[in-house]
């Protein structure tokens, strides 16, 4: 482990779709089973001892850390073919990695709380099948906060910092980009003025999390309710798939963040890095 641990937030996609083949996701499936593998240095002598995945889909009042040896998975979807439900990702947990998230989260002010019985969700599964089909690199499901705090996210992301220079890797699970299914399902998200703000939007967030300096950064996130088309790709009170993102900027240190997008129902879903 010569080197710091990878940070990214990726597009998870729509419940099952992208682990089967949905035609909709080829470039998504292309990256999440290419790009990101290398990023996070997997199959190498620097690959990650463990990975700690924030997921958009687990919101509690205090950070909350999947602490088991192992966990289940938890099919949090429905309507999907019957292999959907049939899906396996046996990578173990890692008490004792838990354990080192909880301390650094105390130690920045928060009241994190240890939870051995719930499943891993679809954000963290369906992700790391296409990432690490493999399963041998123990996995801590990590989730976002109720608040929905630009600013509490951040700050958990600096604190899960710490880590990375013991091996251990921050992925956040997603879709920073967007995320507003009505506007998707409806169509309303292909019209051309939609569109114009959703470009304006993406273009903003891609240059503050690109942002050096860590401190600015997080005081320029902590606005994104204030830009133009933030609504609209994700409405309030839905902002849980923007806050993995978020924690990941937090952890990301003071680098520039790279940067690549996926075409994806009719928009650019883009995942962010820092290595």
């Amino acid at each position: 482990m010569s080197s710091r641990a990878s940070v990214i937030a990726v597009c998870h996609g729509g419940g099952p779709m992208p682990v089967l083949n949905d035609p909709g996701y080829a470039e998504l499936i292309k990256s999440m089973s290419t790009r990101v593998p290398k990023i996070l240095k997997l199959g190498t002598p620097q690959a990650p001892r463990a990975i700690v995945l924030v997921t958009a889909h687990w919101s509690e009042n205090q950070p909350t850390i999947s602490s088991a040896s192992s966990h289940s998975l938890y099919y949090d979807y429905g309507g999907f073919p019957a292999e959907a439900y049939k899906l396996k990702y046996p990578a173990p947990g890692s008490p004792e990695v838990a354990e080192e998230v909880f301390n650094v989260l105390k130690g920045a002010g928060f009241q994190p709380k240890m939870d051995e019985k719930r499943g891993w969700d679809h954000g963290v599964f369906i992700p790391m099948l296409l990432i690490n089909p493999k399963a041998d690199v123990p996995i801590v499901q990590l989730s976002v906060l109720r608040s929905a705090s630009p600013k509490q996210h951040f700050e958990m992301g600096k604190a899960l910092a710490q880590l990375r220079d013991s091996g251990v890797a921050i992925v956040g699970s997603g879709m920073p980009t967007m995320h507003n299914l009505r506007a998707m399902f409806s169509g309303q998200s292909s019209e051309g003025s939609y569109r114009r703000k959703n470009q304006e939007w993406s273009d903003r967030l891609t240059k503050t999390v690109g942002i050096k300096d860590l401190d600015e950064r997080g005081k320029t996130l902590e606005g994104y309710r204030d830009w133009v088309g933030s609504k609209e790709a994700h409405p309030v009170g839905g902002e849980e798939h923007f806050l993995p993102l978020v924690v990941c900027a937090g952890a990301g240190g003071e680098v520039e963040a790279g940067a690549f997008g996926d075409e994806l129902m009719g928009s650019k879903q883009f995942t962010y890095f820092w290595e």
